[in-house]
C-alpha cells in the first residue's frame, strides 16, 4: 500500500507539473501588405519653369529645365512620397527656345558659380507646409514652395528665388554684363532682376 500511494503521489506532482509549464509560441513579424498601393514622383513627367526679368520694365523672360532626376522613393501617401525626396537638375539641360541665349545663361551665370554642373536638393512636406533645401553655387538655402493638388495625383509647386539667398549676384552680375544692351529697356538702363519665379509640376503614379 506505502509503494502504490508513493506512486500515486509521484503521478499526481507530475501531472501538476506539467499543467503548470507555459508552452512557447513562436510569434512571426507580420507580412507586408503588398496590396497596398504606393505613391512614386514620375521623372518622365515632371518640368521645372524658371521666369527670370531683365530692364527696369520688368519684362519676364522664360526657361525650364527638361530633365530632373529623383532618388528611388515612394510613400503610402503623397505627402510621403514627397518628403525627404532628394533631386538633381543637369544644369547642362537648360532651354529657353534661344541658343544663344542657352548658351549665354550656361557659360556666364552658372558658369560663373562654383558647381557649374548641378543644382541639387531635397523637397520636405509637412503637413500643408512645402520647402525645397536647395544646393546652388555652394550654398544650401530653403525655398519655400505653394503646393497645389488636382486630379489627386498631378501636382504643382511655385516659388520665388532670391539669387541672393545662394551668393549669386556675383554670377548675375556676369550675365548681365554678357547681355548688356539685351537688358536695356526704353530709359536706356540696362538692368538683370535678381528675383526668379519656378514652377515645379510632377505627377505621381500608383505602383
Amino acid at each position: 500500500m506505502k509503494k502504490l500511494s508513493i506512486i500515486l503521489i509521484a503521478l499526481t506532482i507530475g501531472l501538476t507539473s506539467c499543467k503548470n509549464e507555459k508552452k512557447e509560441t513562436k510569434t512571426e513579424a507580420p507580412a507586408e501588405d503588398t496590396s497596398i498601393e504606393k505613391f512614386v514622383v514620375k521623372p518622365e513627367a515632371t518640368s521645372v519653369k524658371w521666369t527670370a526679368y531683365k530692364t527696369t520694365e520688368k519684362l519676364a523672360v522664360g526657361g525650364e529645365f527638361s530633365v530632373i532626376k529623383f532618388e528611388n522613393k515612394e510613400g503610402a501617401t503623397i505627402q510621403e512620397a514627397l518628403n525627404n525626396l532628394a533631386f538633381s537638375i543637369p544644369i547642362s539641360n537648360l532651354f529657353t527656345k534661344d541658343e544663344g541665349r542657352d548658351a549665354k545663361i550656361k557659360a556666364s551665370f552658372f558658369g560663373a558659380m562654383l558647381d557649374t554642373e548641378f543644382i541639387k536638393g531635397t523637397i520636405k512636406h509637412n503637413g500643408n507646409s512645402v520647402v525645397a533645401s536647395l544646393t546652388m553655387n555652394g550654398v544650401t538655402h530653403d525655398l519655400p514652395l505653394k503646393i497645389l493638388i488636382t486630379d489627386e495625383r498631378r501636382i504643382s509647386m511655385t516659388g520665388t528665388m532670391n539669387l541672393k539667398d545662394w551668393n549669386a549676384l556675383g554670377a548675375l552680375e556676369s550675365l548681365n554684363k554678357a547681355c548688356f544692351d539685351l537688358h536695356k529697356g526704353p530709359d536706356g538702363v540696362s538692368k538683370t532682376w535678381e528675383d526668379v519665379a519656378i514652377e515645379i509640376n510632377t505627377y505621381l503614379r500608383k505602383n
